[in-house]
């Protein structure tokens, strides 16, 4: 008897303490669920800038997802927060008089980046350098002879874009990076549409819309100086422009860094951009983001500073987020954040070392 009523009890208990457990793991989850909301509300309306000039100006500088920013502020808000973080451009063109081709390793360098530069191997084309910092991975690639770089297009320009690593692989290039930004409504753009005007071999090939983002016209010329200009693509033309897409902002021009105020009003986000030395070294910069534990990406401010402290003279932005892509001799050297199997997504054209 004394057994069967210990069987009797025990089988009581149970769905009591079944009923216990239940009941802690959903007031846990609640309690986990209103602490992140806490923590989220605080991030967003807290006393810290930070977070929310982050989150507005990384949502609004993106073709298709501003909408972030509008879920958690009003419009004026979001103006007053754009308004505060900027990037103030020189207005200045070019001094295409200051690049001067010259080989200068002499073995004595003044700092960690000129030797990254400059010390290579006699009969190299180009060198990779790896870049790091708090938060983001990328590459800067060091090209010694500029006339070895240019703008090479989809074979289905305007009407169908490439992945950069294809375009790269058709020409037999060694390197290749984004070049124009293009047309994207509703994140459904085939690279097929160039944002701004678009020159080749001294002739403007096509005309679409600029972008407003600042910058102007991002080309080379005839003598192989990176010219950054604000002039018409005729001007262009006329001073020597021979291969040309339009995008921006301009960094830095004639060795003067643009004025950035606050986060650059683009936020943190993958990132590419073109340079060139005064002593006619080009740089491609490729930094990859929205990748947690990989890199999360730079803003204007930061990717200034890199190009500065390698020895850019003249650099501007180029189209980034999903679009960044960095191909080394016909293969994905980056990690780009498209929706396909690789990441890339279809451009228009891009920028090439033969």
């Amino acid at each position: 008897m004394e057994e069967l009523e210990i069987v009797l009890i025990d089988e009581e208990k149970k769905p009591i303490e079944k009923g216990k457990k239940k009941k802690n793991k959903l007031v846990i989850t609640c309690l986990v669920l209103d602490i992140l909301a806490l923590i989220g509300y605080f991030i967003t309306y807290g006393p810290w800038d930070y977070a929310r000039n982050l989150l507005v100006t990384t949502a609004m500088t993106t073709m298709n997802h501003k909408y972030l920013a509008r879920i958690f502020y009003s419009d004026a808000t979001i103006r007053e927060i754009m308004n505060a973080n900027y990037v103030l451009e020189s207005g200045d063109s070019t001094d295409i008089s200051q690049i001067t081709f010259i080989e200068n390793d002499t073995g004595i360098y003044e700092s960690i980046y000129e030797e990254q530069i400059l010390k290579r191997d006699k009969d190299d084309v180009y060198k990779l350098i790896p870049i790091s910092g708090n938060n983001y991975k990328g590459t800067l690639v060091a090209i010694y002879d500029a006339s070895k770089v240019e703008l090479a297009l989809s074979k289905y320009f305007g009407t169908w874009g490439q992945y950069v690593t294809t375009i790269t692989r058709e020409n037999d290039a060694l390197i290749g990076i984004n070049a124009s930004a293009f047309e994207d409504d509703g994140w459904s753009g085939n690279g097929s549409k160039p944002t701004g005007v678009v020159i080749m071999d001294g002739k403007i090939v096509y005309q679409g819309i600029s972008t407003g983002y600042g910058g102007g016209i991002i080309g080379f010329t005839e003598d192989n100086v990176l010219m950054l200009t604000k002039k018409s693509a005729s001007q262009a033309i006329a001073e020597g422009l021979e291969d040309g897409v339009e995008f921006g902002p301009f960094l830095i021009v004639n060795g003067e860094p643009s004025f950035i105020k606050g986060n650059g009003g683009w936020g943190i986000a993958p990132r590419t951009a073109i340079a060139q030395r005064k002593d006619g070294i080009v740089l491609f910069l490729v930094i990859d983001g929205r990748r947690p534990g990989h890199s999360l990406g730079i803003d204007m401010t930061e990717m200034t500073k890199i190009l500065l402290n390698y020895g850019a003279y003249n650099a501007a932005n180029l189209d980034g987020g999903s679009s960044s892509v960095l191909s080394v001799k016909g293969e994905l050297y980056n990690r780009p954040t498209g929706s396909t199997e690789t990441g890339e997504r279809s451009s228009p054209n891009a920028w090439i070392v033969k």
